[in-house]
């Protein structure tokens, strides 16, 4: 238990990264940042995707329709948003609203569950999202003061609702996808669950690489001002490209996978929120500022709303191994 503990802190600690990749690189577009991202994962999956040929070769041609909607949702399009909503409104709100997931996933599930007992009464869940909401609005209300009082913020409040709107985007991106990656999962046994992850990651390559075709030409006819491809710190950006690309697209997920393996799926869940502890320490690490009581208090809301959330879950039926 104490080495799948581990597992999934050091992935928390990878994924963080991504949240403050926008900050580290605020002169790069968000699409840029989830373009090249995505073509470094890509470019690693190939080296597993090598090792792996028999059974990369052995899927259908729907389940390569499927890897490439996943890879296009939860990866490109996931990450673009966030990584806008994080330039727009700072790290902190959109951090807090990606936390959400375990419920936000829940809740959705249970509107619709793949089958009746993955169900729980609503009555049941209501406590836990009355604890997130309460958090999410101490969190709200303190970036809100941050932006009034800090005379060097170059942030409007409309930047801010904009980052916000944008940030609840990526949270609609990214519980679709672990919703349908699941249920593909767990309808086609057959698909061994690091295959699947190369297979996305190799899917995600052409269309990044597409993407990235598309995106020149685009700031070629609007005359922008970014230096297309690599933008105005070339190595810094690749850098930042490669490590995010293989710490947290690559290693963070064999981390998570090996934590889910070892630990109680209702149990590892809960280890989700390392991610988000870890992406506000790196924040207010940058900021170098220390975060406030509302900030301290938001986050203990949203660790008990989270817990409280997956043990309501966890006790409507026995924890079923992770895919």
């Amino acid at each position: 238990m104490l080495i799948g503990i581990l597992c999934a802190l050091c992935a928390g600690l990878m994924w963080g990264l991504v949240f403050v990749t926008p900050l580290l690189l605020a002169d790069y577009p968000g699409v840029v940042l989830s373009l090249g991202r995505y073509v470094a994962f890509g470019l690693i999956a190939l080296v597993p995707a090598c090792f792996d040929r028999k059974r990369i070769a052995a899927l259908s041609r729907e389940d390569w329709k499927v890897a490439f909607k996943l890879s296009l949702v939860g990866n490109l399009l996931y990450y673009a948003m966030l990584a806008t909503s994080i330039q727009l409104a700072d790290a902190p709100l959109p951090t807090m609203l990606i936390g959400t997931l375990p419920i936000v996933i829940s809740v959705c599930a249970n509107w619709r569950p793949g089958h009746v007992s993955e169900s729980v009464a609503w009555s049941r869940l209501a406590p836990s999202l009355a604890i997130l909401g309460l958090g999410l609005v101490l969190v709200n209300s303190s970036e809100l003061e941050h932006l009034r009082n800090n005379t060097g913020n170059t942030r409007s409040t409309t930047d801010y609702m904009l980052g916000c709107i944008v940030a609840i985007c990526a949270v609609a991106g990214w519980t679709w996808y672990p919703i349908v990656n699941s249920r593909y999962l767990r309808a086609h046994p057959r698909i061994n669950s690091i295959t699947w992850a190369t297979a996305q990651g190799l899917a995600t390559l052409p269309m990044a690489l597409a993407g990235f075709v598309l995106y020149g030409i685009y700031n070629h006819v609007a005359g922008n001002a970014y230096d297309f491809p690599l933008g105005p710190r070339p190595g810094v950006y690749i850098l930042m490209m490669l490590l995010i690309g293989l710490s947290a697209s690559w290693i963070g997920t064999l981390l998570w996978n090996k934590a889910s393996q070892l630990l109680p799926t209702a149990l590892v869940a809960q280890l989700i929120v390392f991610e988000t502890l870890a992406a506000l320490l790196y924040a207010f690490l940058l900021r170098g500022t220390a975060p406030g009581m509302k900030i301290l208090a938001g986050v203990a809301f949203l660790c008990i709303g989270v817990v409280f959330g997956v043990r309501t879950f966890s006790r409507q039926a026995p924890a079923s191994p992770t895919p």
